[in-house]
């Protein structure tokens, strides 16, 4: 039994939750890397042809890079201390779908209204 398997056993019998390992990280990174350039290529290559469709994958890839970064860099999961993490869990997701929802309503609400003339100005000779 190494030095690094007794301070993991360690951690896990007092309810915390062990370090992560290199691999733990490298798997991390590794789909952190995935997450960002498939969107970067539906964007850059206009794989999907409707702009609401590819928004709508774009953020379904960042709430599961979210997950990911939560889950191998943070080091969320039920277990670990006393089940604090999972509620740090359900308040990042209740802040993500704040923010989210309201940028994109805020975005949308800002091209409608600041520039009513514009759409007028695409028609002209």
């Amino acid at each position: 039994m190494s030095a690094h398997d007794h301070a993991e056993g360690h951690g896990r019998a007092h309810g915390g939750a062990a370090h992560g390992s290199f691999k733990g990280y490298l798997i991390g990174f590794v789909l952190s890397v995935i997450l960002t350039a498939i969107p970067f290529w539906l964007v850059m290559s206009g794989a999907i042809d409707n702009k609401q469709a590819t928004a709508i994958v774009i953020m379904a890839f960042a709430v599961v890079q979210i997950v990911v970064h939560m889950v191998f860099f943070l080091h969320m999961n039920t277990a670990s201390e006393g089940g604090w993490s999972m509620l740090a869990l359900i308040f990042t997701l209740i802040l993500v779908v704040i923010v989210l929802t309201g940028s994109l309503w805020v975005m949308y609400h800002l091209n409608a209204n600041m520039m009513p003339g514009l759409h007028d100005m695409r028609e002209m000779p």
